[in-house]
């Protein structure tokens, strides 16, 4: 297995033979103002611009969407990604907006997605926010649905990738029933200006190493977005405090992580 940091969510993944492109984000740096409502809204998006030509990330067996939120599929991945692209999203919804931008090669992820030589993809569970904010019918519908991923084969460690999600039973759910041995966490503490943070954040790594010691954790979604406020600075300063530097990457932009 390789993986690939891009920038934000955005990863490129090389799993038993197969190659995806994850969650793009593709457009050059400040092409789009901030996100409002929430944490620095005067900084435009993306923060950073990308690591590599757009056209290298195309070369791909899929497109996997765990949702559509701007941040994870916005204008510039919709004109650079091919119209006949092999494209999964989370739901028959996220499919349908995807038709309506001209694409049409679409597949909604089963629970439990089996593909050749014996690589499955099972879709996960999670919750883009608290309790209280899905509460509130205007920003629940707003953030809505956001799924994981967890990836099997007899040949690779099991990888399981989160999205955006805060701590909640599905997540824990799926760490008990999967046990990945490498675990992607969005881990940018996204804030929202009324109900705090949207995604995970700092202590949500030690959480999950204690629940499994023997994982490795990926941190993602970072140093991109207007309202990701953990830096990898401060998330490294965390994990040498907590003594877990060792089971916590932090990748670059660009950067290839191989297990």
């Amino acid at each position: 297995m390789k993986l690939t940091q891009i920038r934000n969510a955005t990863l490129v993944l090389q799993y038993a033979g197969k190659k995806f492109l994850i969650d793009p984000m593709l457009a050059e740096k400040e092409a789009w103002d901030g996100f409002g409502g929430s944490a620095r809204p005067h900084l435009r998006n993306p923060m950073v611009a990308l690591p590599v030509p757009v056209e290298d990330l195309l070369a791909v067996d899929a497109v996997i969407l765990t949702h559509t939120h701007t941040d994870h599929w916005d204008e510039a991945a919709q004109q650079a990604v091919p119209k006949d692209m092999l494209i999964y999203t989370q739901d028959e919804k996220d499919a349908a907006l995807i038709r309506s931008q001209g694409f049409f090669n679409i597949r909604v992820l089963k629970d439990e997605n089996h593909f050749v030589d014996g690589l499955t993809i099972y879709k996960t569970d999670g919750q883009h926010g608290s309790n209280e904010l899905y509460a509130d019918a205007q920003l629940g519908d707003l953030l809505g649905d956001a799924c994981g991923l967890v990836f099997t084969h007899h040949d690779e460690k099991t990888l399981y990738i989160a999205g955006d999600t805060v701590w909640v039973k599905p997540y824990v759910k799926s760490l008990q029933r999967f046990k990945p041995e490498i675990v992607v966490l969005n881990t940018g503490y996204a804030v929202n200006d009324l109900y705090g943070p949207i995604i995970m954040g700092k202590e949500d790594t030690l959480r999950t190493l204690k629940m499994l010691p023997t994982a490795t954790i990926v941190a993602s979604h970072m140093e991109s977005i207007n309202h990701c406020l953990l830096t990898r600075a401060e998330l490294r300063e965390f994990s040498l405090e907590h003594g877990i530097e060792d089971k916590i990457l932090i990748p670059a932009d660009g950067e290839t992580m191989a297990f």
